[in-house]
This record gives structure tokens, C-alpha cells and sequence, in this order.
């Protein structure tokens, strides 16, 4: 297991470091963001890398043992005692410095029943196509059966609201049967390194059966769960499309020898009252179910090596200790990798419920 870090120019490309000596390094992706990484470099180092006093215009990649694991941008160095402080954060991130100065993307809106992965490529495509803008990134072509904007209420990007290219990609993977994203990188032909966003409908990963956590076999430290009621509810009153008397409403209840609780699931884009059964039915369902892991951390293992798993996977999470004895599956919302620690190569994970999630149809 070798690790090197890289940095180059974001606008020539030309390479600035083929070892940047950063050590407490943590990186990793996540859903539906950038994703980060943080190092530190010695100060008699620091003179070695000037691009180090050029945020916001270096790039800074991931290797291991020769792939290309993680890449982004460096946006903050900041001395800190003995050390100096290296953060950086993965492609999206850019779209978070750039706006539509020309309103409704350059004129590619507004959106009317519009494919949502169509506008994240109309987001990129706009922030490139101004001078010094390109940052050579792709973005899949992935199609979804979702959509944003009716003919009442287009999608509209208006320039004098001064609006955030990075916001307007994120709102348009907020609903539940949106589309997600994640940044990722990888050597391309003749060792160029591909930047991309990568586009997953109606979801980002899968349900793997061949990668599981176990506590005494890869996940090494006290896992807690927790058991909450605030999330409880046999009863939920889930509400669809329109307002007062004419609003769409369905009530999936059990009985089950338990305090009766209730929970309200607003769905203003569900229309027809069949879907809106079913996702009340998999609401309670969900509801009814106790125990939470929100995060693990991992050694390298052949029951999940490290880098076996991608964004937006279930996974099967067991844990058992003096508190629980609990098993579940569960879904990889980001992880951050540590190449360095006293337990060697580690990760930890960011969970949430698998069941958590309502899935659309691919188109």
C-alpha cells in the first residue's frame, strides 16, 4: 500500500508536485457533495511547494498504489503551530465559487418537466463555458424519469438573484425521487486525470451482499447505537399533492401493543393516491424498525477491503458489545479514508438507514 499526493495547475494542467509530503491525511468521498481532504506539511517543507500559496487555482490528487482514488481542489492553507494545514474538497466545490451571472444558465433554461440530470449537465456546462472556467470536468449521461418545473412554475435560474451554480446542483437532488451525485477521479488515457460527476437514477450504488461490518472482525473501535422514539411511529398520515379539502392524503396505522405515535410525511409532488399509499405503507414500515448506526470505522479486511465499496452502497453493519447485540443494512453516505494511524490503513464510514430511501424507476 503506497500513497502519493499530487498537485497541478487547474487552468494549464501543468504538474506542480508528484509527492507532496502531507502526513495526518483523511480524505474521502460523499453522496450528494464533494467530499473533502485534510494533511498536514511540515514548515521546512513548505518552501519546497509554492502552489501551496495558490488556493483556489491548485489541484491536489490521490494515489494509491498507482489509482487514482480521490481529487479536488485546495482551498485553504493555514499555519497551525509546528504544522501547516492543508484542506482541500472535492469538484462540485468549485460550483460553489461560481454563479449564473447571465441568468437561466446562459440561456438554456427555464425548465419546464425537465430531466433534473439534464440541468446538472446544463450547471457544468455553463460554469465551463466562461472564460478561465473550465475545469475540465464531465459529467455522466445518466437520464432519470424524474423532473423539475411545470408549466405554472418553471425552473428558473435568475441572474439578479445572484444565484450559486453549487445551491441550484444540490436543490435539484433534495426531493426523494431525485437523482443523486458524487465527485470522482481517475487516470485516463496517457496518465491525464479524468475530473467527474458522476450521476446515479434512481440511485448511486447498490445493495452488496459480498462486503459486510462486523464488530471484532473489521470495525475496530465502539460502535454506537442508538434507539430512538423520535423517530418512532406505527401511524404515519402521509400528504400529496394540493391544499385544503382537495389535498391527497393516505393513513397506513397498525396496532401493535405499543403507545400509539404519529408521524406527517409531506409529498406535495405525489399526485395519485396508490403511490401515496405505498409510500405511506413503506414510511410506517421503516418507522417501525429501532436502532441506528450513524458511522463505523474499519481496518483493511477481506470481508470489505478498503475501496471495495462505492457511494450509495447498502451494506450489511453487525454490531455486537456490552451494550447490543444489532444487525442491519445499511447505506454508505460518505467515508474518510486515514492512510496513517496506529491501527495502520483505516475508514470511517458515514451511515444511514438503508430503508431510509425511496427510490424512483430508471428510465
Amino acid at each position: 500500500m503506497t500513497y502519493r499526493y499530487l498537485t497541478q495547475h487547474a487552468l494549464t494542467g501543468e504538474w506542480l508536485s508528484p509527492h507532496l509530503p502531507l502526513t495526518d491525511v483523511e480524505f474521502g468521498p460523499e453522496l450528494n457533495g464533494p467530499g473533502h481532504l485534510k494533511g498536514t506539511l511540515a514548515p521546512r517543507l513548505a518552501w519546497l511547494h509554492p502552489e501551496l500559496a495558490d488556493p483556489g487555482n491548485t489541484l491536489i490528487y490521490v494515489e494509491r498504489d498507482g489509482l487514482l482514488r480521490w481529487g479536488g481542489l485546495i482551498w485553504q492553507v493555514e499555519p497551525d503551530g509546528g504544522e501547516l494545514k492543508v484542506e482541500a474538497a472535492g469538484w462540485s466545490s468549485y460550483l460553489q465559487h461560481r454563479h449564473d451571472l447571465d441568468g437561466e444558465l446562459g440561456g438554456r433554461g427555464p425548465y419546464v418537466n425537465t430531466d433534473p440530470c439534464k440541468i446538472a449537465r446544463d450547471i457544468v456546462a455553463y460554469a465551463q463555458s466562461i472564460p478561465d472556467g473550465d475545469l475540465g470536468l464531465t459529467v455522466d449521461a445518466t437520464t432519470s424519469t424524474a423532473t423539475v418545473g411545470t408549466p405554472a412554475e418553471p425552473w428558473h435560474s435568475r441572474w439578479w438573484e445572484n444565484p450559486v451554480l453549487g445551491d441550484r446542483l444540490d436543490d435539484l437532488v433534495k426531493a426523494s425521487d431525485s437523482p443523486d451525485y458524487t465527485c470522482a477521479t481517475w487516470w485516463g488515457p496517457h496518465r491525464r486525470p479524468v475530473r467527474h460527476i458522476q450521476l446515479g437514477y434512481p440511485r448511486l450504488g447498490a445493495r452488496r451482499t459480498d462486503v459486510a461490518f462486523t464488530s471484532s472482525i473489521n470495525i475496530i473501535e465502539t460502535t454506537p447505537v442508538t434507539y430512538s422514539a423520535d423517530d418512532y411511529a406505527q401511524v404515519v398520515i402521509a400528504t400529496g399533492s394540493g391544499e385544503g379539502r382537495a389535498q391527497q392524503r393516505a393513513i397506513d396505522a397498525v396496532r401493535n401493543q405499543r403507545l400509539r405515535l404519529e408521524h406527517v410525511l409531506e409529498l406535495p409532488e405525489v399526485r395519485g393516491k396508490d403511490t401515496l399509499a405505498q409510500r405511506a405503507k413503506a414510511e410506517r414500515l421503516r418507522r417501525q424498525v429501532l436502532g441506528q448506526v450513524d458511522q463505523i470505522t474499519v481496518r483493511d479486511h477481506p470481508s470489505a477491503p478498503i475501496g471495495s465499496w462505492q457511494v450509495g452502497d447498502d451494506v450489511r453493519v453487525t454490531v455486537r458489545d456490552q451494550w447490543t447485540n444489532w444487525s442491519g443494512w445499511c447505506r454508505i453516505t460518505g467515508w474518510t479514508v486515514r492512510p496513517d494511524t496506529p491501527a495502520g490503513e483505516t475508514a470511517t464510514l458515514t451511515l444511514t438507514r438503508a430503508d431510509a430511501y425511496h427510490y424512483g424507476t430508471a428510465a
